[in-house]
């Protein structure tokens, strides 16, 4: 295999965004599918893709498709992740990957069975300044790391019939943007946390309106987590070491960075295009696929799943999802 021919799973926002940009080297976009051929086929004619699917089965059936981009809403995730790997396709899939962590642990099974490999579409693992901060943090130069900030305030109209509100649908700050703020903290802590501290109010629908998390983890470094739906906040992300701290605003698709040392002295690191984000994300996975190395991040994405369901668990919030 030379070139890595992608399918669109789903075509909405993000697809569009996936699309419109889409500049991988030895990947091909391929196909679009939709529950709509007029829909699939509209899109395809748009983006110049070769092939369009109105039926999500018949598309995962072209023995041509290496890998399949879904981009559906989170709560039809885990089906479409699991009809996919069966039918032989590798997968990126947007976040929340899953809805809880014992589905994402069978369709990490069932990727490991089939010798295929399993990606969240997490802009934070893919970004290039994550790999250059985890540099500096894992240089020492900063100290050890003591504590993460992470906030993101979104501001949704207060409609309960919005997917965001939606319990059904598997609504709620926590799976939305909660996903994003988590991955940062996991991907600086050092191990997974092990004490989790939370509390949170819910919307009038049964959904998490807003939240508080602390983690701890077993080298004690903590992480505070602040998340609502209903308030604006800054998408900033804080990492405190003992002989400074970095600041990375609007971090789910960082591209700067601001280091601050004990004396007041600082420095600006950039790296990366916010406009690439989705390409970083496609283009690991092609290369991926092309060297078969397996996905170092998937780990990250459960143990992201593990703090959402414990903090989930002491809310008394369960959703109704095998």
């Amino acid at each position: 295999m030379t070139t890595v021919n992608w399918a669109i799973l789903g075509l909405g926002s993000i697809a569009k965004s996936f699309a419109s940009r889409f500049n991988v080297e030895n990947g091909h976009l391929y196909a679009a599918g939709s529950r709509s051929l007029e829909k699939a086929t509209t899109f395809s004619e748009k983006y110049n893709i070769e092939k369009a699917y109105g039926n999500y089965d018949e598309m995962l059936q072209d023995e041509k498709i290496d890998v399949v981009y879904i981009a559906t809403p989170h709560s039809h995730h885990f089906d479409l992740i699991i009809s996919s790997l069966q039918h032989g396709k590798h997968v990126l899939c947007e976040k929340a990957i899953t809805m809880n962590g014992v589905q994402l642990q069978t369709a990490i099974d069932l990727a490991k069975e089939k010798g295929l490999i399993l990606a969240e579409a997490m802009t934070i693992y893919h970004m290039p300044l994550y790999q250059k901060l985890k540099e500096i943090l894992d240089s020492g130069t900063l100290g050890k790391l003591k504590m993460l900030q992470v906030s993101f305030g979104s501001l949704k109209e207060t409609d309960p019939t919005n997917r965001f509100y939606n319990k059904e649908l598997a609504g709620g700050a926590m799976l939305d943007i909660g996903t994003y703020a988590l991955s940062f903290a996991r991907f600086f802590l050092n191990s997974q946390p092990h004490e989790i501290v939370t509390t949170m109010n819910l919307f009038e629908t049964g959904v998490d309106e807003q939240s508080g998390i602390i983690l701890k983890n077993d080298r004690n470094e903590m992480a505070v987590v602040s998340l609502t739906f209903r308030a604006k906040m800054p998408k900033r992300g804080i990492i405190a070491c003992e002989d400074g701290y970095i600041t990375v605003d609007d971090y789910p698709r960082g591209t700067s960075a601001t280091i601050i040392r004990p004396d007041g002295s600082s420095e600006v690191l950039e790296a990366g295009e916010k406009s690439q984000a989705l390409n970083y994300e496609a283009q690991e996975m092609t290369n991926r696929i092309l060297t078969k190395q397996g996905n170092d991040y998937i780990q990250l994405s459960r143990d992201v799943m593990e703090i959402m369901d414990t903090a989930r668990a002491k809310w008394g919030l369960h959703y109704d999802f095998e």
